[in-house]
């Protein structure tokens, strides 16, 4: 049975989207309502460098669609240590801000480790089981982005998988590319999108990434988010893309 594709952005509150993805004088309050209705997820990237109060999550909650979604990237302050069995009260802390807010708009949690971060199997273990896998009744689901090539490693792939937690795919960038299923979704964040192009991507990328969304969807969940590159041209990209899966 297909399993759903959802396509979109980082952040939804970027000057240079307006007039280009935003209208012309559409109200900056509004944005949030006019891309959680052009696209189907967005990943919130402010989480990663401060908490926010339960009246932001309510208010985004509430701006949305039925069937939106969010993605959350993690706080750095879980992940930007040397020893990440450490990680407990930041995990706690992250956690109790007030994502389950979203109820069933919750989507993958996105945890992003440091390009020096090496792998080192007892270290990430320890950091994997400090994950909940519920929080207030809800179901959680997590990713990890590892950036630097130790973690191109099958020990590195089997830990995953045990804690059934996704490998973030990240094509088009400077890090490693791991593309392992260990997860019931797979989380994939697009980096390669360029200012010339008005699509933000090429009709030879267009087709590959989406083809390959329509291959991992028949076992799986897909979250995918343009992100990075020529940043006021990945609205347009993640529109392209979720075009070519609806045909």
């Amino acid at each position: 049975m297909p399993q759903d594709i959802r396509i979109g952005i980082g952040g939804w509150t970027f000057a240079p989207w307006r007039g280009v993805f935003y209208p012309r004088g559409l109200a900056h309050a509004r944005e949030l309502g006019f891309a959680s209705r052009a696209l189907s997820s967005i990943e919130i990237n402010g989480t990663y460098y401060s908490s926010f109060k339960h009246d932001s999550w309510d208010k985004w909650r509430d701006e949305t669609p039925d069937d939106f979604v969010f993605a959350v990237k993690a706080s750095r302050y879980c992940t930007n240590r040397k020893v990440l069995a450490d990680a407990a009260t930041s995990i706690e802390k992250f956690m109790n801000q007030g994502l389950t807010r979203l109820g069933p708009k919750l989507g993958p949690i996105n945890w992003q480790f440091m390009p020096t971060k090496k792998f080192d199997v007892e270290d990430f273990e320890a950091f994997l089981q400090l994950l909940p896998r519920k929080h207030d009744g809800l179901v959680l689901r997590h990713a990890v982005e590892v950036r630097h090539p130790s973690f191109e490693d099958k020990k590195f792939y089997a830990l995953a998988k045990r804690y059934r937690v996704a490998i973030v795919y990240a094509p088009g960038g400077e890090f490693t590319e791991i593309d392992a299923a260990t997860a019931d979704f797979k989380y994939v964040r697009v980096m390669s999108s360029r200012q010339k192009l008005k699509s933000g991507l090429d009709k030879r990328e267009l087709e590959t990434l989406s083809s390959q969304f329509q291959i991992w969807a028949k076992r799986q969940d897909v979250f995918a988010y343009v992100i990075s590159g020529a940043k006021v041209r990945n609205p347009a990209a993640a529109q392209a893309l979720t075009a070519r899966i609806k045909l």
